[in-house]
């Protein structure tokens, strides 16, 4: 193995524990705090006990590990090189001729595979989780809860409509009988009472209007029973069950007013297309998922942002304002990453820009740093 193989492994392994270690310490600092607030608010609730908060608490563990995960390649790496360099390693390596673009290989290609497995591999497992912790939240720290919380207690859904007009749409409104019963959506076990459904053609002109006490959410169906409809010149039909196709399920329903940090990765695609066919808005769907394709980059430029931040030699003096320098720079990303995401979900940006514009700043910021380093 030769002596640049052998310092990049070195650098990468000393790398991969720091980022991992500051990884394990900042979920476990941020879990404890959600844990006092959790305990904070179950102590007015009799029925929430101390082994209920600790089971929410652990449940939110992955979702906490992946929102701190760049903040963590960036302080471990700002960690691991800043030891490096007080040990002169790195200058050591430098002066024997090794480049600075060959030890950080290692680097770069840890926090990409620790991207790489936050997107692919803890992703799904923190949105299954997160959606049980949500599911105990809402039933026993909440005072409404899912989707009878809307609205003043009314649903409103949004379908396309071809049976009338090519192009129409459909909006259905009414009060959830429950917000969900596990297994039972196959026997009806969805429904709502009060129900009004609207049918508009192109250009929002009027169809016809259905009034019905109850309707029942059948596979591929809604059933609204002892329905009344209306005709466009408001003539009223005879009262009976009125049959309306649908591609909505329970679980799209409750899932589009969710958050998106309750879906896995791999069964976001599928239903951001579900979603907007049914009429709803997917932008915020679509920003999160964007946002994890641009993790495995973002914490590599995070791991570069680290390097050329800590590499300076400690007898030139600085090094704590550098290292100040690049937690800031952090922290600035972080704000920059918030600011974007909400005009993504406003629609000011397009979603990818607003997804992927930290990761690129980010990026582009280490490149010039290293590039002033290493050959400026």
């Amino acid at each position: 193995m030769t002596l640049a193989a052998t310092l990049t492994f070195y650098v990468a392994r000393r790398f991969a524990g720091a980022c991992v270690a500051m990884l394990a310490g900042l979920t476990l600092l941020v879990a404890l705090f959600d844990f006092i607030e959790l305990l904070r608010r179950a102590a007015t609730r009799p029925d929430a006990g101390f082994a209920l908060v600790a089971q929410i608490a652990g449940l939110r563990l992955p979702f906490v590990a992946m929102q701190l995960l760049p903040f963590a390649v960036l302080l471990g790496g700002l960690l691991a090189f800043w030891r490096l360099s007080r040990s002169s390693e790195l200058v050591v390596a430098r002066a024997a001729g090794v480049s600075a673009w060959g030890f950080l290989s290692g680097p770069v290609l840890v926090a990409l595979v620790l991207g790489l497995v936050g997107t692919i591999g803890v992703s799904p497992l923190s949105s299954s989780m997160l959606a049980r912790a949500e599911r105990l939240d809402h039933a026993y720290l909440r005072n409404a809860s899912g989707l009878t919380a809307l609205a003043g207690g009314r649903l409103w859904l949004r379908q396309a409509d071809r049976g009338l007009d090519p192009g129409g749409l459909a909006i259905l409104s009414g009060r959830p009988v429950s917000d969900r019963r596990a297994g039972a959506a196959a026997a009806g076990g969805f429904a709502m009472t009060d129900v009004s459904l609207w049918r508009l053609g192109a250009n929002d002109r009027p169809l016809a209007r259905v009034e019905a006490p109850r309707a029942r959410l059948l596979p591929g169906q809604w059933v609204l029973e002892d329905a009344v409809a209306f005709n466009a010149d408001r003539s009223a039909g005879p009262r009976q069950a009125v049959l309306f196709p649908t591609e909505l399920t329970p679980d799209r329903i409750e899932n589009s007013f969710a958050s998106p940090d309750t879906l896995s990765f791999w069964a976001l695609p599928g239903f951001i297309e579900v979603l907007e066919a049914a009429g709803f808005s997917a932008v915020r769907h679509r920003l999160h998922f964007q946002s994890l394709l641009a993790l495995p980059l973002l914490a590599a430029a995070m791991a570069l942002l680290a390097a050329g931040f800590s590499m300076r030699s400690s007898r030139r003096g600085g090094v704590a304002r550098m290292l100040a320098y690049g937690i800031a720079a952090g922290f600035a990303l972080f704000v920059l990453d918030r600011i974007t995401g909400e005009f993504g979900e406003a629609g000011t940006l397009p979603v990818t820009l607003a997804a992927w514009a930290p990761t690129v700043a980010g990026l582009l910021l280490a490149l010039a740093l290293l590039l002033h380093l290493e050959d400026g």
